[in-house]
Parts: C-alpha cells; sequence; structure tokens
C-alpha cells in the first residue's frame, strides 16, 4: 500500500452549539478505497465538506499530497486533485448529458471542444450508453444520473475521489455495475477513492479498510469484518450493546 495521500489532523466543525465533526483524525493511503461509514448525523459528510473546502474547519488541518488544504475554497481544492460527488444528485435537467460532463472537464481543459472529447471519453470509460449523450438531464435514470455525476467528477483529472452515497436507491443489479466501474477507476486510473455508504454489502465489498464515525468522532478503524465485529460499532448502529 502506498503513503498517505490524504491526512486530516484533529479537524473540528461546530454549527452553534452543536459538534458535527469532532477533533477527527484519518490517513487515506494511496490508491486504496477506504470506506467511511456511521449512523445518520455522524458527521461524515461534514468532514467531506471540510475537506473539499464547502466549511471551513473551526480547528484542525487538511494535507493533501504533503500540501496544506485546510480552508482553501473548493475551486482550488478540485484543482489540485480532489473530486467528489454528492449525496444528493445533482442533475443539469436542462443539460445535455454530454454538456453536464464538459463542464467538469472545463476545470482544467480551456477548449470547449477538447473538454467535450474529455467528457466523451470519460462518459465511455464509466459505461454510459453513447446513444444518450445527448439526452437532457431529465430524461435519464437514477443509475444514468449516478454515471454522469461520477463521470463529471472524472473529468476534472482527480487523484483523489470522495464518493458520497452514490449507491443510493439502487437496485442491487445497479450497484454491482456501479462496483465494477469503481474498480475499473481505481485500478486503471489510479485514483484513491474514499466511500462515504449507508449500503453496507456496497461498501464492505467494496473497501480494503472501513473508518466508522459516530456523532462526530471516530469510533473504530480497521477490515470490514474487524469493524462489523466491533461492539462499538453494533452499539452505534442499534443502540444497543452486542449481548
Amino acid at each position: 500500500m502506498g503513503s498517505a495521500i490524504l491526512s486530516v489532523r484533529n479537524v473540528t466543525k461546530r454549527f452553534g452549539g452543536l459538534v458535527a465533526v469532532n477533533r477527527m483524525s484519518m490517513d487515506v493511503r494511496s490508491n486504496e478505497m477506504l470506506g467511511l461509514i456511521g449512523p445518520n448525523g455522524a458527521g461524515k459528510t461534514t468532514l467531506f465538506n471540510c475537506i473539499t473546502g464547502v466549511y471551513k474547519p473551526d480547528e484542525g488541518r487538511v494535507f493533501f499530497e504533503g500540501r496544506e488544504i485546510t480552508g482553501l475554497p473548493p475551486h482550488v481544492v478540485v484543482k489540485r486533485g480532489i473530486a467528489r460527488t454528492w449525496q444528493k444528485v445533482r442533475p443539469f435537467k436542462k443539460m445535455t448529458v454530454l454538456d453536464a460532463v464538459t463542464v467538469g472537464a472545463l476545470l482544467k481543459i480551456p477548449s470547449v471542444e477538447s473538454a467535450k472529447e474529455r467528457a466523451r471519453e470519460v462518459l465511455e470509460f464509466v459505461g454510459f450508453p453513447k446513444e444518450k449523450f445527448a439526452r437532457l438531464g431529465s430524461e435519464i435514470t437514477l443509475i444514468e444520473h449516478k454515471l454522469v455525476d461520477l463521470a463529471r467528477a472524472l473529468a476534472t483529472g482527480p487523484k483523489l475521489l470522495l464518493l458520497d452515497e452514490v449507491a443510493a436507491g439502487l437496485r442491487p443489479h445497479e450497484m454491482d455495475t456501479l462496483a465494477k466501474v469503481l474498480l475499473r477507476i481505481r485500478d486503471e486510473l489510479g485514483v484513491t477513492m474514499v466511500i462515504v455508504e449507508h449500503v453496507m454489502r456496497f461498501v464492505m465489498n467494496l473497501s480494503e479498510r472501513i473508518i466508522v464515525m459516530h456523532e462526530g468522532v471516530k469510533i473504530a478503524e480497521g477490515t470490514p469484518k474487524e469493524v462489523a465485529s466491533d461492539p462499538r460499532v453494533i452499539e452505534a448502529y442499534l443502540g444497543t450493546k452486542p449481548v
């Protein structure tokens, strides 16, 4: 396994009296698929927002490839090489699929035609049907929206991809399709991934390592098997200590 591409050190984010993330630290190793799990309200998306510049942490620091990125604005963070998908699908309803992905490519490619070519390549890579490139965002299915979101993030040329509940709402066979795409992204493009997910089968099968958050704090870290049998994790999810 490679060295850490992302390091989070004692990050805290408060909203009034609520501490959403509380002195959170973690390392993400280069070229790994790391699962980040926890009950609703655990602070997972808030942590993503602190990493990507949507929020500035109240305390703590974030490092990417050895350089500090704490509090940098989102567009700068993306240019450094961190892309993300969002918890809720954000369709470009009045844009074509190709144009929606071209938006991501334009971050680093100034020519519109070159950016469109990059968008085509990425859409083909994630398995989006070519015959639907000209469809509007209002005309495609949920799994197709997920692939567009993924393609738009990939079009920015990331080294690290943060996936926020990318499997939510999908049928089992669609999850299997998506899992194969994510493995290709890691193995063929060399992109490191952190996966926030509530669908346990999906995240446990994909991740080499799991970090568990609860009430803003990291409560467990290890292999999927180790984490699944951890009493603290079981209590956090079920609200009771295992018998």
